[in-house]
């Protein structure tokens, strides 16, 4: 709900902007998940957007695919919809 992050606060605000549902994990409450999370998508930083399984990025290509409209293809491609 309260991102400790400024960059986790920024992609939370994206994906309100586009109306999806969304989960988050407490990465700095989990030693093992914010090591494994890096490990597994071979990114350094967090934080990292999975949509549908798929890892698409950190905040700064959140950034960037919300603003030159890749974001919401992407989201229209995997069938996910704005909530209303």
């Amino acid at each position: 709900m309260f991102p400790q992050c400024g960059f986790s606060a920024t992609v939370i605000e994206i994906l309100n902007y586009f109306k999806v549902n969304y989960e988050t994990h407490n990465v700095l409450q989990d030693e093992s998940l914010r090591e494994g999370i890096k490990e597994f998508s071979e990114w350094p930083t967090i934080p990292q957007l999975y949509v549908k399984g798929e890892f698409l990025g950190g905040c700064d290509i959140v950034r960037e695919m919300a603003a030159n409209g890749e974001l919401v293809a992407h989201f229209e491609s995997v069938g996910i919809e704005p909530k209303e």
